[in-house]
């Protein structure tokens, strides 16, 4: 079978925490580096949490074939691995999490930041 999600995903010995939409899907038991997303890391164990190779952590990479190639990511935040070429950063990411909303602003618009406060200390 193959991935059903596109958050914490697992397969083969390799883990993405977001999957990106128009990539491959790699079937839960290939072990071929080649699902790519936000969060990613080759040789781990993502079922526990576990890694034994520290160098394989990258963060982003590009939608790309790397299966026998080398992998591109985005920036210099990636392990020490020899498969890892520093490329590019598009921009930066975001998740945003609501309750409520039932739509997103559409391209062009410009977010703010609520922040609701709530005091933990009484001052006389």
């Amino acid at each position: 079978s193959f991935l059903s999600s596109g958050i914490n995903a697992e397969y083969g010995n390799n883990g993405v925490r977001i999957v990106l939409t128009g990539g491959h899907l790699s079937r839960l038991i290939d072990n071929d580096d080649n699902t790519h997303g936000l969060g990613n890391h080759f040789a781990c164990n993502p079922l526990t949490g576990n890694t034994t190779h520290k160098e394989w952590a990258h963060e982003i990479s590009n939608i790309q074939d790397s299966g026998r190639n080398p992998t591109v990511v985005q920036g210099t935040d990636h392990g020490s691995g020899s498969k890892y070429i520093s490329g590019p950063v598009y921009g930066n990411y975001a998740i945003f999490v609501s309750k409520t909303a039932n739509t997103f602003l559409k391209p062009g618009n410009m977010l703010d930041i609520e922040i609701e406060i709530k005091p933990r200390y009484k001052f006389f």
